[in-house]
């Protein structure tokens, strides 16, 4: 079974047109992926290739549009290039030039804004590859050894919470704990299968040894009375949250899966901090909600309808909500609060990213499930086991 891409460690391929960043991707993956042509501005759009780059691990590569492009369509592949940033682990800047241009120096400073770890790879030196540089130095055509040399590299630049694989929740546990999942099956469930944080979830402490118990909310008080021993932990979906806290005793950590995803994707700190924001809310506060996937909404949605019933009752007030779907982001400095879904379906890099404008703006950000648990009144429970 691949990898899921929201866990793949993501590569960008950044430079000036024409400098053989889509014959460098193709070269590494050992596949024709992107067009390669003599004419400028043959990429137009970002190219995404997944694949297996060993001893690193799951990768993704993100191929994108010259930097440089001055044609009709250039400012609008550029922005698409720049946004490509928020998604980046880690950023590989190909040149065929050993003294780099202005753009070339600007695209350095954002990775340095941006705290990507970034490298530079001098292209088209078919005369000049054993030329001693601070850059890896290669041909495309000619550079036999061009994969060992790009992996070497890129093993040196590889971000810490990648290497160290950060658990979701076997970091909390020993071997044999057992832990109670409270999965509710209802509207959001797709039919067959649990959702997508609940299947991590639940591998995630099959590979730390422990023992789960999975359960509907109605069945969970059942479980509790028939264990010999109390559970390590219960986690539930955010949305059971309430019933669930009245059925499991104080004496047993509970948390919830949105909560172990912010702590796991974001700065669930920082989110716990957004969440104060909430106090403040006023008439006609706006708040913005961000969905890392497209979704077709129900007519019980968490973030159309449970979550803004939440918020209204909590503050009462009359609120105002609007939604973004999708890796871009809107104009943030209308907004007051920023709700944030659990990130199943984007990476770590692209939340930090956001967060981290989100700073910039001093807009707060949080996210579903610890917006459930503040306006419940129970999140100082939710979140002990982290403190």
């Amino acid at each position: 079974m691949k990898a899921l891409k929201s866990l793949r460690l993501h590569i960008g391929l950044f430079g000036r047109m024409n400098v053989g960043k889509s014959s460098f991707l193709n070269r590494i993956t050992q596949q024709s992926i992107s067009i390669v042509s003599e004419v400028s501005g043959t990429t137009t759009d970002v190219v995404e290739k997944s694949m297996e780059l060993l001893p690193v691990g799951p990768v993704t590569f993100l191929d994108t549009a010259g930097f440089d492009d001055a044609s009709v369509l250039g400012e609008k592949r550029v922005q698409k290039t720049n946004k490509i940033l928020n998604r980046c682990d880690v950023a590989v800047l190909i040149t065929d030039n050993f003294k780099l241009q202005n753009s070339e120096i600007d695209m350095i400073n954002k990775f340095k804004e941006l705290n990507i770890p970034y490298f530079v790879v001098v292209n088209k030196q078919d005369d000049n590859l054993n030329v001693q540089s601070d850059f890896l130095v290669t041909s495309t055509l000619t550079d036999n050894f061009i994969i060992d040399k790009f992996k070497a590299e890129l093993i040196k630049y590889l971000p810490d919470d990648f290497v160290n694989s950060p658990k979701i929740v076997g970091d909390l546990l020993q071997e044999k704990d057992i832990v109670i999942l409270v999965i509710p099956i209802d509207k959001e469930a797709p039919k067959g299968r649990i959702i997508l944080p609940q299947v991590q979830t639940l591998r995630d402490i099959l590979d730390s040894n422990c023992i789960s118990i999975v359960v509907k909310e109605n069945e969970l008080k059942d479980a509790l009375d028939n264990l010999k021993c109390a559970p390590k932990l219960v986690i539930t979906d955010s949305q059971a949250f309430e019933n669930v806290a009245k059925i499991v005793p104080e004496s047993i950590p509970l948390t919830s899966f949105s909560m172990l995803f912010a702590r796991l994707k974001g700065d669930l700190h920082e989110f716990i901090k957004g969440s104060e924001q909430i106090e403040k809310l006023k008439d006609g506060s706006k708040i913005l909600f961000l969905e890392s996937c497209t979704h077709h909404a129900i007519d019980d949605d968490i973030a159309r309808v449970k979550i803004p019933k939440l918020l209204q009752k909590f503050t009462g007030k009359k609120l105002i909500f609007e939604y973004y779907t999708g890796h871009d982001m809107p104009n943030l400095e209308e907004y007051d609060l920023i709700v944030h879904c659990g990130a199943c379906m984007t990476n770590r890099k692209e939340i930090l990213s956001r967060i981290m404008l989100a700073n910039k703006f001093n807009i707060p950000i949080t996210n579903y499930g610890i917006v459930i648990s503040y306006c419940l009144k129970i999140l100082p429970r939710a979140i002990k086991m982290f403190l």
